[in-house]
């Protein structure tokens, strides 16, 4: 690379972290204001040792698998807590809070307009699944959003006698015409809610967004919400896992369909160190989602410079770790993904490669060199291969990670403008049919370009 372009580069990075720099204030006190809270759980409940040893067989009487309960339940401000390594991922988790606590003729009514694909195969809608909301017998009503907010009127306004539920999606999901709820808004949608009836379930899907902020929406009147361990309340420790939080009698409900009717949550052995993993993750989680958000800010600030859409901005507050990158087109997208994965500390040396997976619509390539497989709280960046060829990029356990893989990833890709890219900078690259000893030739040459710039 000539040293005019290189400069321009460096000039690019040199603003991001002076951007960053501008907000980290700000990140700063809400990671304190957290921290003091998961803090004051563990004070309140006498976390010990004794806590984080393992169970087996039936577990009855999981001291610390309780006690992880009621520290998950005091700092999301609910009655109950359900936090389980049973759960399979966050959409398991989401799923099971959903198809516990409804039922054949109930209605529920999707008020954050199309959900993200994984949530569109529990719900069944447009195509029903087996097994899913609408197979069961359930009714699912989907009212569109204005731009980034929620058509509350509209809402409220579908609430017939047989709606059981709402469902309030937090974060972007995959779209590109909305931006992730602060929870403000998801307080004030709720209270509209619970004027028009107070036994409606005001269910959030709270993944990507724990801890952005200094209240949860269950401190705004959620009944209901669920997420995933090994986004952000795992610390980017906890190995596998979810978490249900709100009502007792809903918990309660979403537990019977976890496990069996009678049984609920007074089973699951703790395997192995998960229990220690659990509680140490949860300790860590305040700090290392600001270290995610900060990541994110950076990522927005060079991508934005280098004449690209972005969302959020780098100067907009964050209310999750998500952040999207609009490419432009397919290869653009692939290279992003090839840039984090080579620069991720597991399967540097692995090209990510478009396919489809299970409860996705189309292809989706997806980046994440983690410690725990598929962990979004550690550096990954993923997306569905279709205009406009949106990267969502979230995680980073580090910021200091962070910067690398996205310098990377500007450098490969280019300004949003250019209409050719210089090979022997970028290695313009098709990862489409290569064999195994091409794909790892081209990591080679795009890794060995990239250090030469430094």
């Amino acid at each position: 690379m000539d040293i005019l372009k290189n400069d321009i580069f460096e000039g690019i990075f040199s603003f991001a972290r002076k951007e960053v720099e501008k907000q980290k204030h700000y990140y700063d006190a809400v990671a304190l204001t957290n921290t003091e809270k998961v803090i004051s759980a563990f004070r309140k409940h006498q976390v010990s040792d004794f806590y984080m040893k393992p169970s087996t067989g039936y577990a009855y009487n999981d001291l610390g698998r309780e006690k992880l309960d009621a520290i998950y339940a005091d700092v999301f401000g609910t009655e109950a807590a359900l936090v389980r390594s049973q759960f399979v991922s966050g959409t398991h988790a989401l799923a099971v809070a959903m198809l516990g606590n409804l039922h054949s003729g109930d209605e529920v009514i999707g008020a954050t307009g199309t959900p993200y694909d994984t949530m569109q195969t529990i719900i069944g809608y447009p195509v029903r699944i087996p097994g899913s909301l609408t197979d069961t017998g359930v009714i699912y009503k989907e009212i569109p959003m204005k731009g980034n907010y929620v058509d509350v009127c509209a809402v409220c306004k579908a609430i017939t006698e047989k709606t059981r539920m709402v469902h309030i999606q937090r974060s972007c999901g995959y779209s590109d015409n909305r931006g992730t709820l602060d929870v403000a808004a998801i307080g004030r949608l709720i209270a509209e809610v619970h004027k028009v009836r107070e036994d409606i379930i005001c269910f959030v899907d709270n993944c990507y967004g724990e801890f952005t902020e200094t209240k949860e929406p269950t401190n705004c009147g959620a009944d209901l919400m669920a997420g995933s361990l090994i986004k952000n309340v795992g610390g980017g420790l906890a190995p596998t896992g979810g978490y249900i939080v709100g009502r007792k009698e809903l918990v309660y409900n979403a537990a019977c369909r976890l496990t069996a009717p009678g049984l609920a949550g007074e089973m699951g052995a703790t395997l192995g160190d998960t229990a220690r993993e659990f509680y140490q993750g949860l300790f860590m989680a305040p700090h290392v989602v600001m270290q995610a958000v900060l990541t994110a800010v950076y990522a927005a600030a060079v991508f934005r410079k280098l004449g690209y859409k972005v969302n959020p901005l780098h100067d907009e507050i964050r209310h999750d770790i998500i952040q999207s990158i609009t490419l432009k087109n397919a290869k653009n997208l692939e290279n992003f993904c090839v840039a984090v994965q080579i620069n991720s500390p597991v399967d540097a040396h692995v090209t990510p490669v478009p396919n489809y997976i299970p409860g996705y619509q189309d292809k989706i390539i997806m980046a994440a060199g983690t410690f725990v497989q598929g962990a979004s709280i550690e550096l990954s960046a993923d997306g569905p291969m279709r205009e406009p060829f949106n990267v969502f990029m979230q995680g980073g356990l580090t910021y200091e990670h962070g910067q690398l893989a996205i310098n990377a990833a500007a450098r490969l890709i280019g300004a949003g403008t250019e209409k050719k890219r210089n090979s022997k900078v970028v290695g313009d690259i098709n990862i489409t049919g290569e064999t195994d000893k091409e794909v790892l030739k081209t990591c080679e040459a795009i890794k060995n370009a990239r250090e030469s710039y430094e």
